[in-house]
């Protein structure tokens, strides 16, 4: 069952009183970049610092009563528990929200501020998928209302109602949309948007985005129906689900026209963009949308594309960790197992020989104490241009043909680095 161009104007007729409506904004650097007119919508502004507020809201509206009278249970990696408990807290309904152990304390925090003594936090598994078997079941056995973070008509309808305000304040500015780009989790956020836009303008391209290590829409149109991943990249927290629901991928195989996978670095080229050049912030699912930009450049150039930022949850513990991807994406930082002559003057010898005059070490770690002559030890190093790679990795094997590249070599990466 289909939610319609109808379904999604009740519930923006009835979430209007409740949610903010966010604005339509026109992006300077990245029209310019693209050399497109690029438009932001900032559901970052929402209440609760993302779009979650909408579906949440609406389906808790529309659950069953009897249910919700005995209580709200949830299961988010942060932003739908955030929805879930400020309608609770306005309400003064009781919540059990279940999250994953990896969810950021961040979120944690904002669930725990939103619903103040209305929620009681669980967490449990490593994985959204865990904690949404685990809510589930408390749901089922206590006879509570089970929100859905994404599976459902109500939450669909909810999350769609961005659209309608994209489209009216695109008519208001006198503006034609050409490309809408909205990140893909568990899909609710897409198939509300496509449903509405394509409903009422046909022409325009719907793009989702999905983090590459989470790309669990691509996988269900691989495989014709939705299937659960064997592992996932948890980075991407706001969009690291294992398998679609059921009815997201019926209207994302109706309603979507193209679907990219973007990587981590990328993501979080585009945060740290996003808050230097326009001072947004963003978390990873949040900026999926404008790093999915790339992919499609050539496509979009003279065209009119909405972006839509969902989600501006991002720890601040996190940003060294963004900034790392970041300098390795755009291939600056390199990480190396180098054998160095145990004797005085060996680091003087590397820095003055083979370290170019631009180039930094950001780390220098002996791996292991040993007795011989050379120790292996972990160099970070820090370019100024890419393009001194090459020169660098000549020094580097004319000093130790041993050498080991760890971006070469992910396993002993993630074990060192």
């Amino acid at each position: 069952m289909f939610v319609t161009v109808n379904d999604i104007e009740e519930a923006y007729q009835a979430l209007a009183p409740v949610v903010s409506r966010t604005p339509l904004q026109y992006d300077r650097f990245l029209s310019e970049k693209y050399h497109a007119t690029i438009l932001l919508k900032r559901e970052d502004l929402q209440k609760v610092r993302s779009f979650k507020l909408r579906g949440a809201y609406y389906a808790i509206a529309q659950a069953n009563q009897e249910k919700v009278a005995r209580g709200v249970v949830c299961a988010s990696a942060g932003n739908h528990a955030q929805g879930v408990a400020y309608t609770c807290q306005e309400r003064q309904l009781s919540a059990v929200i279940y999250m994953p152990t990896t969810t950021p304390q961040q979120k944690i925090n904002q669930v725990k501020f939103f619903g103040g003594s209305f929620v009681q936090i669980k967490l449990v598994g490593d994985t959204f998928d865990a904690a949404s078997e685990a809510a589930q079941c408390f749901a089922t056995d206590n006879q509570m209302a089970f929100i859905a973070p994404f599976d459902d008509p109500a939450i669909i309808a909810g999350q769609g109602t961005l659209a309608v305000e994209i489209l009216e304040d695109a008519v208001k500015e006198q503006r034609e949309i050409d490309f809408v780009v909205a990140a893909i989790g568990g899909g609710g956020l897409i198939s509300g948007t496509a449903a509405y836009l394509k409903g009422r303008l046909p022409h325009v391209r719907i793009i989702g985005a999905e983090p590459v290590g989470a790309a669990s829409m691509q996988a269900a149109f691989d495989q014709g129906k939705p299937i659960a991943l064997s592992k996932i990249e948890k980075f991407v927290d706001g969009a690291a689900v294992k398998k679609v629901g059921d009815l997201t991928y019926q209207h994302a195989r109706q309603y979507v026209d193209q679907l990219l996978a973007v990587e981590e670095g990328a993501i979080c080229q585009t945060i740290l963009e996003l808050y230097t050049k326009q001072a947004i912030v963003a978390e990873p699912a949040g900026a999926l949308s404008v790093a999915a930009l790339d992919l499609i450049k050539e496509q979009i150039k003279g065209k009119t594309v909405v972006c839509v930022i969902s989600g501006g949850n991002n720890d601040s513990s996190r940003m060294a960790e963004i900034e790392e991807k970041s300098l390795i994406y755009q291939g600056l930082k390199h990480y190396f197992i180098v054998n160095f002559p145990q004797r005085p003057g060996a680091l003087k010898e590397f820095v003055s020989h083979v370290l170019g005059p631009d180039d930094d070490i950001t780390r220098f770690e002996y791996t292991k104490k040993i007795n011989r002559g050379t120790g292996p030890v972990m160099l970070g190093i820090l370019l100024k241009r890419k393009s001194d790679l090459e020169a660098l990795l000549a020094r580097i094997d004319a000093f130790d043909d041993q050498y080991i590249n760890l971006q070469n070599n992910q396993s002993l990466y993630s074990l060192l680095v």
